[in-house]
């Protein structure tokens, strides 16, 4: 018998490491708008589309939750940031 956990929609937004994944965006985002004008499209634009991945990752993983594809899909995540 397995557990199958109730998963809204927007459940995500409870765990820890999503909000704290979100506060880490938030924080970029803020760092980021003192960064030269110049760096607009390169270090700025890279920065923050890596922190905005982390967590749409986790909630794009949250809602794999059922039937062992959460280890799937994160094993593959894991993998593709370490490229």
């Amino acid at each position: 018998m397995t557990d199958q956990v109730e998963r809204s929609d927007k459940g995500f937004r409870k765990l820890i490491v999503w909000q704290k994944a979100h506060q880490l965006v938030l924080l970029i985002y803020k760092l980021t708008e003192k960064f030269p004008k110049a760096e607009i499209y390169a270090l700025t634009s890279q920065l923050q589309r890596a922190g905005v991945s982390v967590p749409a990752n986790i909630a794009e993983g949250y809602g794999y939750g059922r039937d062992g594809q959460t280890g799937r899909f994160w094993r593959v995540r894991v993998a593709r940031s370490q490229k």
